[in-house]
């Protein structure tokens, strides 16, 4: 189970994939990576920076200079940035998981500030609750971008040991 935040390495392998599309400067990687989570997350410039002069240094990446924008610090993917991008797929490939324990974490939390009597969350009279109405709409969301990205959704009656099972998961 996770303790908190995105799986591990993320931001570093979204930098790497970024690069590798084009040569980037990281305000732009920060916009693009927003995008990419649909607005819900954008990390800070002390987190892409200091990514970036990892690569650098590691030899990953290389400053370049591009000719009507000579104050941005533009990286681009070497040869090793490439093997190293490769090598992330991979790892990335294996957090699964987290990414549905982390998602599944936090609408549990979300509904029991609404149901658990064990919780007196005071929920203002406008915005945000903690209600069924609010969990209906996440719910909501969730479905429409599972069909924005793969197909119509089609519930699975499976209990999650039933799915586990059957998609030999552990």
């Amino acid at each position: 189970m996770r303790k908190s935040g995105p799986p591990k390495g993320l931001v570093s392998y979204l930098v790497l994939e970024l690069l590798e599309e084009k040569p980037r400067y990281g305000y732009e990687i920060l916009k693009e990576i927003k995008s990419i989570s649909g607005g819900h997350w954008e990390p800070s410039y002390g987190s892409v920076y200091p990514i970036l002069y990892k690569f650098e240094d590691n030899g990953w990446a290389e400053r370049i200079e591009v000719e009507d924008e000579p104050d941005r610090k533009y990286f681009e993917l070497t040869d090793d940035g490439r093997e190293e991008l490769t090598e992330k797929r991979a790892e990335v490939g294996e957090t699964g998981h987290d990414f549905a324990d982390v998602i599944l974490g936090f609408y549990h939390v979300f509904a029991a500030l609404g149901t658990d009597e064990r919780f007196e969350v005071e929920n203002p009279e406008e915005g945000w609750r903690f209600d069924e109405t609010f969990s209906a709409w996440i719910v909501e969301q969730v479905v429409r971008h599972h069909e924005y990205y793969y197909e119509e959704f089609e519930r699975i009656p499976d209990t999650p040991e039933e799915f586990a099972e059957r998609m030999d998961i552990e």
